[in-house]
C-alpha cells in the first residue's frame, strides 16, 4: 500500500487497517512455517505496510500531543 494512500487515512481507519495487516501477517508467518507459503516477498511486504502504518499513527499521535501542549 503506498503511503499516500495511509496519509489520507483518519485515526481509525489508520487502526482498523493495522489490525488487517496484524492478521494478515500472522497468517501469512503461519503458512510459511508449514511450508506452505509460495511467495515469501509477501511477508517482507506486509512487515513494510505495518510499519508504514504505525509510522502514521504515531505522527498523528505526536501532532495531537503537541497541540495540547500548546
Amino acid at each position: 500500500m503506498k503511503a499516500s494512500a495511509l496519509k489520507e487515512m483518519t485515526k481509525d481507519e489508520l487502526l482498523q487497517k493495522l489490525a488487517e495487516l496484524n492478521e494478515a501477517h500472522f497468517n501469512l508467518k503461519f503458512q510459511h512455517a508449514a511450508g506452505q507459503l509460495e511467495n515469501t516477498a509477501q511477508l517482507k511486504k506486509h512487515r513494510r505496510d505495518r510499519a508504514r502504518v504505525l509510522t502514521l499513527l504515531r505522527e498523528q499521535t505526536g501532532l495531537d500531543q503537541s497541540r495540547e501542549a500548546k
